[in-house]
């Protein structure tokens, strides 16, 4: 994946066509159910990103891995062999959630201001590809 950074220029990489419920930009939603119809965006189209998120939320099970796995790290040494066993096992357990998380990565999210004056925000970052000068 390229690294995208906030005002750098990026182009479109695939088409994409927008769907769903309508806000207005102010922020209040439309009536309920309203939808405007869908929007295509063209490959290739070029804007400017705005920001750049990166999130990697954890989920409840790599949390609990986490914190037994500390727990181990810190007290492992001091704990009765029945005990540490016991956390072993859960740890074991726990691993291949724990693996997954970390083959994910990072969930990478832009907001992008396009040339015609869209703006796209909330978009995984892997549609755009750094556009040529």
């Amino acid at each position: 994946m390229t690294t995208l950074v906030a005002g750098h220029r990026v182009r479109l990489g695939a088409d994409l066509v927008l769907a769903g419920p309508v806000t207005l930009a102010e922020g209040t939603p439309a009536e309920k159910d309203a939808v405007a119809g869908t929007l295509a965006l063209a490959a290739g189209l070029e804007g400017t990103v705005d920001r750049v998120y990166e999130d990697q939320a954890e989920p409840p099970m790599v949390r609990e891995y986490v914190r037994l796995k500390s727990l181990l790290d810190d007290y492992g040494h001091q704990m009765p062999p029945e005990s540490r066993k016991r956390l072993e096992d859960e740890l074991s357990s726990l691993e291949p959630e724990w693996t997954a998380f970390q083959q994910r990565g990072l969930r990478v999210t832009v907001r992008v201001r396009f040339d015609n004056g869209f703006v796209l925000d909330d978009i995984p970052g892997d549609v755009f590809v750094p556009a040529s000068d």
